[in-house]
């Protein structure tokens, strides 16, 4: 008897979890959301972030922000988040800088794995290695050569970012000579090749492209296994010698961990509607970005294989930031 009163109580308890987190999910949000970015204006992660924010508020009959908190790489506005407890306050950002300041840096304010949890997937946007016009050089392997005779600034939207890191096995795998500068974004990176102050740059497509589209950049390679429609008479860095070789901006949604799982469900399961919708997907997709969603369990589970990956990456390229 006392078995079957258990069973029962238990039950009954799991029951009236479920009830609860059904309520508590139909009544968020009951506030303002704020989406912030750890990067300045302009990038891949702020586009998305605003590409969604208005259909979001929509879908959720609440008004949803957009605040830039750029810093550190990311790490400024991911821990202002990870430590945030009202509920209401989301991330979106480069997934691959996340995984990778684990390794970079040698200690954070905050644990990825532990102080987040993954919200979906949205988009990946390959690397596109791009040179000021007035640069002498139509391919990779001319670019390296040049890189030889002469100085070449390899702007870069932080160090440890994912951008910068796949400068980097580029320049091991090619015997390339670049000296690499440092920006608090990769908008900042861009404008400042734009206008010949730094010569050389590898950044996501989706702030990229237009760059390139209106001749003010020149593209010599993508860093995707396979070409890109948008750019299909540029072959791969992997075609130009560089085996294997695949780099790429990876956004994604992450919120605290505290979320309640209920709440969190909802929020996938809108923010996945949202991303893959007709307007928004071909919106991305005209500017060089894929749109690619994953529940969240599938998302920690990339996540983590990701930060694995990167560390060997790191630990060879001896970037290591106090």
């Amino acid at each position: 008897m006392r078995l079957t009163l258990n069973r029962r109580g238990l039950l009954a308890a799991l029951a009236l979890a479920a009830t609860a987190g059904l309520a508590q999910a139909q009544s968020w949000p009951s506030k303002p959301i704020r989406i912030v970015v750890p990067y300045p204006p302009g990038g891949s992660s702020d586009i998305i972030a605003r590409a969604i924010a208005q259909p979001l508020g929509e879908a959720l009959k609440q008004t949803v922000v957009v605040e830039n908190k750029p810093g550190a790489n990311g790490n400024t506005g991911t821990d202002f988040v990870a430590k945030s407890n009202d509920g209401h306050t989301l991330l979106l950002c480069d997934v691959g800088a996340l995984a990778i300041s684990t390794s970079v840096y040698k200690q954070l304010p905050f644990d990825p794995s532990k102080d987040l949890r993954g919200v979906t997937m949205l988009a990946y946007s390959p690397h596109l290695l791009v040179v000021h016009p007035s640069v002498q050089a139509s391919n990779l392997a001319e670019l390296v050569a040049l890189s030889k005779k002469q100085t070449l600034n390899f702007a870069v939207s932080a160090v440890g970012s994912a951008p910068h890191m796949a400068g980097v096995a580029v320049e091991k795998a090619t015997g390339a000579n670049w000296t690499y500068i440092p920006y608090k974004g990769g908008a900042q990176a861009i404008g400042d090749t734009v206008a010949g102050q730094t010569q050389v740059l590898m950044n996501g497509m989706l702030a990229t492209l237009p760059q390139v589209q209106a001749g003010k950049l020149k593209v010599l390679g993508v860093s995707k296994a396979t070409r890109m429609p948008l750019l299909g008479n540029v072959p791969t860095i992997a075609e130009q010698g560089v085996k294997g070789f695949e780099s790429g901006t990876w956004q994604g949604m992450l919120v605290p961990a505290g979320m309640p799982p209920a709440v969190l469900a909802k929020l996938s399961a809108e923010v996945t509607r949202i991303i893959r919708s007709p307007e928004v997907r071909e919106r991305l997709v005209a500017q060089g970005a894929e749109v690619n969603t994953m529940s969240p369990a599938e998302f920690t589970a990339f996540f983590e294989r990701e930060r694995k990956q990167w560390a060997g990456v790191v630990a060879a390229s001896g970037v290591k930031i106090d």
